[in-house]
This record gives structure tokens, C-alpha cells and sequence, in this order.
């Protein structure tokens, strides 16, 4: 019924589209949802549709969505399985940047039995199998996954914020190529079914594609790792990015699973060689290491990332055989600064350019700042004190 229920959704909704849309010169349209709007309405600002679904079925290349604030809660996911174009993407995003929150609470799958499977098509809240789609200003909750996109291409998400799921905030995978997830929250995401293996706060897992960037997210006190890049084939590229506080069973889960890594760059039976690259980047407090590659024999490249107080090792790159290179690196009261392997390059990191490198070789070890509400942009707050050198030594990330 559910793949039924994407066909003919996707057919009706292009074939409406085209109609609404008029010859191909014609203007993009704006389609307006609120809590109290009408599926049988127009999608004005003065008659605007009900439901996220409507506006998603009905929407063209070059259209715009428009939602207005409230909670919209969900008894079938949201399903994305039209594309937009490079030229014309499709846009989902609050109105006037409208507190817009999304709530799967009430969605079968959130509620999985311990050992229990969710279905592929009812994975997320938002569930996404399209591509040149621009989705921003959205507050996804309680969902069985908060976003799930599994094949897609050239897609931006900015400014989202995917807290408290039943698995993953936010799962990219698949052939999917090409994506930006920028400025993201996602915390506080967990999965009973599994005892918290497998709930991260993003995760770029299982499938390949090149050109995926995250830049600017958070990722905090997910029950798993705040970033996952498990069986992902293609390189990675993450910058400006904040994961701590992950790997803690803070929901009393019996016989825990939960990893606890804030940055884990491969994995698998056998883990794929893949050059993910990680910068200006930091991890701290989480329950194992700051960043791992986690078997992955590839070409990891770490470059002035900071590491503080993690319950494992700061930078874990001793995999046999890997080449992962590592420059500029801070690590500070870690269980252990670093392992890297006989054919890691590192240099100019606290490790090995000798001093003392402790809580009080930096201006403050104190996350506050960078913990803070975003800037109205939605870029992270500023921490210009925040794990930096007091020698001013050109290591570790800078916020």
C-alpha cells in the first residue's frame, strides 16, 4: 500500500502541478500550509492547504512550500518522491521563518518492538527518496528517524533541527551524491528496538555518492554516535561541525549498546577505504572517542580539529594499513591524546610537538558559548575562547 500510496501520489501530484503551473514560461507557485487550512483549498495565504503531504504531492520544479507555525502531527509519514531540477529545486521551508514543528509521535513505526524492523518506506518522519529539493527551518520530532533520504541528489538542508527520534535525527543514504546538510541540530535521539546501537544524530551510512558536505552541525547527547559514516563508500566532507555528550544511556536502556564516538568515519565487514575529511571540527565528553576511523583503511585526513575530555581516545587512527593523515590537531585531557598507525602521517599536533598540553594550556575548556542559541543566520554561536592556545599555537578548531 505504501509504495501504492508514493506512485500514485507522485503521478497525481505532477499531473496537478502541471496543470496548476500552466505552460513552462509560467511563474513558480507558493504553496501555503497551516494547522487550520483546508486540503481542498487553493494553498493561498488566505486559503491555505492542511497538511505538509498535500503541498508535497502537488508541488513542481521551481514551487515553493510555505508553512506556517504549529505542531503538525503525523498518523502517515511525509513522503518526498518527486524531484525538483538543479535549475528549478523544490523548497520546503517555514513561513517567515514560523516555528514549524513536525511530530511522528503518533506514527506506528516510532513504537518498533525491542528486535523489531522498521520498513523501509516508513523510516522517518520526513521520508525522502527525491532529489534538487531545498528543506530548511523545520523542527522534526518523535519520528521513526526524524529525515530519512535514501537516494538523493543535490538536495540542501539548512537550519533543521531533529531531536528526540525513535533511531537516527538524520539518515543519508543510499546512491545519494551531492548533498549539503548545513547548519543541523540533532540531539537527544535514541532507539529502544536496539538498546541505542544505532541511533546517531546524523549519519551518512551504508550506500555511496560523491560531493556530500556537512558544515555547522551540532550533534549532542544521542544515545549512539553524533556522527556515523558506517559503510558509507564515497568521501565525506564535514567542517565547522560540533559533536559531544553522545554514547550515554540517559533512557536506562537494559543491556546497552550505545557506541559513543563523536565522529566515526567508517566500519563494516570489510570496512570500504574512503578518504573522509573532517576540519575545523570538535568533539568532546562523549562515552568513547572524539574521532575514529573505525576501521576504515583509507586515506582519513583530520585537519585542526579539537578533542577534550572524551572517555576513549582523542584521535583513533591506528587501523592496520590505513593512511590517514593528521595536522594541526589538539587534544586535551582525553583518556588518551591519540593511536595512529605505522603508515599515518602526523604532524604538528599536542602530541608530538612536545609541551605541556593540558586544561590549562587553553583559554577556557568551558563549551558554553558554543552550546548557545544560533546566530540569526543560523550559524553557530561564536566561542573564541573555547579550547584555543593560550601560546597561540595553530592547532585545534576555531569557533
Amino acid at each position: 500500500m505504501r509504495n501504492a500510496r508514493i506512485w500514485s501520489a507522485a503521478t497525481a501530484g505532477a499531473a496537478v502541478a502541471m496543470a496548476l503551473a500552466g505552460p513552462a514560461s509560467a511563474a513558480d507557485t507558493t504553496l501555503v500550509v497551516a494547522t487550520d487550512g483546508d486540503d481542498s483549498g487553493p494553498g493561498t495565504l488566505a486559503r491555505p492547504l492542511k497538511t505538509i503531504q498535500r503541498a508535497v504531492d502537488l508541488a513542481a520544479p521551481g514551487d515553493t512550500i510555505s508553512v506556517r507555525g504549529g505542531t503538525y502531527t503525523l498518523t502517515d509519514n511525509i513522503t518526498i518522491a518527486s524531484s525538483g531540477t538543479a535549475a528549478r529545486p523544490i523548497t520546503l521551508t517555514a513561513h517567515q521563518r514560523e516555528r514549524v514543528v513536525v511530530d511522528g509521535e503518533k506514527l506506528p513505526a516510532s513504537h518498533t518492538p525491542v528486535g523489531g524492523s522498521i520498513p523501509r518506506a516508513e523510516r522517518g518522519a520526513l521520508h525522502m527518496e527525491a532529489s534538487y529539493w531545498r528543506i530548511s527551518d523545520l523542527e522534526i520530532v518523535n519520528g521513526p528517524y526524524g529525515v530519512y533520504c535514501d537516494g538523493c541528489d543535490g538536495n540542501v538542508f539548512s537550519r533543521l533541527s531533529t531531536h528526540d527520534n525513535y533511531e537516527s535525527g538524520f539518515q543519508l543514504q543510499g546512491a545519494s551524491s551531492g548533498n549539503q546538510i548545513l547548519n543541523l541540530d540533532s540531539y537527544g535521539n535514541r532507539d529502544p528496538r536496539k538498546n541505542g546501537e544505532s541511533a546517531d544524530g546524523l549519519a551518512v551510512k551504508e550506500g555511496s555518492g560523491t560531493g556530500n558536505v556537512v558544515r555547522g552541525a551540532r550533534l549532542w547527547n544521542n544515545v549512539d554516535d553524533g556522527f556515523d559514516a558506517w559503510k558509507f563508500a564515497s568521501p565525506v566532507t564535514i567542517e565547522n561541525t560540533v559533536a559531544y555528550g553522545n554514547g550515554f544511556n540517559r533512557w536506562n536502556f537494559p543491556d546497552f549498546a550505545g557506541d559513543g564516538n563523536g565522529f566515526k568515519l567508517g566500519g563494516g565487514s570489510p570496512a570500504p577505504a574512503v578518504a573522509h575529511t573532517v576540519r575545523d571540527s570538535v568533539a568532546f565528553r562523549n562515552a568513547k572517542h572524539g574521532f575514529t576511523d573505525n576501521g576504515n583503511p583509507g586515506s582519513v585526513a583530520l585537519s585542526r580539529d579539537s578533542s577534550y575530555g572524551n572517555g576513549g581516545t582523542g584521535f583513533d587512527a591506528d587501523v592496520s594499513g590505513g593512511t590517514a593523515r593528521l595536522t594541526g590537531n589538539l587534544s586535551i585531557a582525553d583518556q588518551r591524546p591519540a593511536a595512529v598507525g605505522s603508515r599515518t602521517v602526523a604532524d604538528g599536533n599536542t602530541w608530538n610537538i612536545g609541551g605541556t598540553w593540558n586544561a590549562a594550556s587553553v583559554l577556557s575548556t568551558d563549551p558554553g558559548p558554543l552550546t548557545g542559541p544560533r546566530a540569526a543566520d543560523g550559524s553557530l554561536p561564536k566561542a573564541p575562547a573555547f579550547l584555543v592556545p593560550r601560546s597561540g599555537t595553530a592547532v585545534g578548531a576555531r569557533f
